[in-house]
């Protein structure tokens, strides 16, 4: 008769299949996934830990409060009541075996520190933080954070910026100062080639795209001349981008 598994024990294999090293770790004949952890599973660490899972990642999620992993685990695999703080639990957990740990937790500053310090002292390869001011981000690339993303004051910059900018129709940063950005085409660019318009001479921008209408013309060739309805798609710092408008 076939042995009963509990889902205790259904759990604990597979947490112990996300701890094995990658090359004793069993393969469904798949593509490489890369495996993070998240710690905190707050509406950003939740949204985080989906959007990861339905890209087919491996994604272990961990929160503290028994009730909010019960509700998460409606919507993700693995999901586990852990305390974060704690390294000799993350280890029990195989929390070292992680490609990248990322730490959501919002509300509570130090628990959100110790967290980061026990992947750092695990050895996990990447390691990011949340963080709510400056102040924290500085002392969580102290201990030893790779990058400390601070999600509300980004939101308010990107938004800030599409405002302000009236001819951007729209905005994405991709680091520090370096955007990519959808322009009304100035009309001092119409009838012009891409060549003649000297926009990577003038303003150090590269033209990656052409919007016109429905179509879109990837990697424009220097002789193509600029339309008036066209969305000039450019990559560079964002001054630059402002600059051109």
């Amino acid at each position: 008769m076939p042995q009963q598994v509990s889902p205790s024990q259904k759990l604990w294999s597979q947490l112990r299949e996300f701890g094995r090293p990658k090359n004793q770790r069993t393969s469904n004949g798949n593509n490489y996934r890369r495996e993070f952890i998240i710690i905190g599973l707050g509406r950003f660490g939740t949204s985080l830990a989906m959007t990861l899972n339905a890209y087919k990642h491996n994604v272990l999620a961990v929160d503290n409060d028994i009730n909010r992993v019960q509700e998460v685990a409606r919507v993700l695999p693995h999901v586990l009541q852990l305390d974060a703080t704690s390294i000799e639990a993350m280890h029990e957990v195989g929390a070292d075996s992680f490609d990248t740990g990322i730490v959501c937790i919002g509300t509570d500053f130090e628990s959100n520190l110790l967290a980061t310090v026990s992947l750092r002292k695990l050895g996990v390869r990447r390691v990011i933080a949340k963080a709510r001011t400056m102040t924290q981000q500085e002392i969580l690339l102290r201990v030893g954070a790779d990058e400390v993303i601070l999600p509300e004051h980004e939101a308010g910059v990107h938004l800030g910026r599409r405002l302000s900018a009236i001819d951007f129709v729209d905005f994405m940063e991709l680091g520090p100062n370096i955007s990519v950005v959808e322009i009304v085409t100035p009309d001092v660019f119409v009838g012009k080639s891409l060549k003649d318009a000297a926009i990577r001479q003038r303003y150090d921008l590269t033209v990656v795209a052409l919007k016109r209408g429905e179509q879109v013309l990837v990697s424009p060739k220097a002789s193509e001349i600029i339309h008036k309805e066209d969305i000039l798609v450019v990559l560079g710092k964002t001054e630059n981008c402002e600059k051109l408008c």
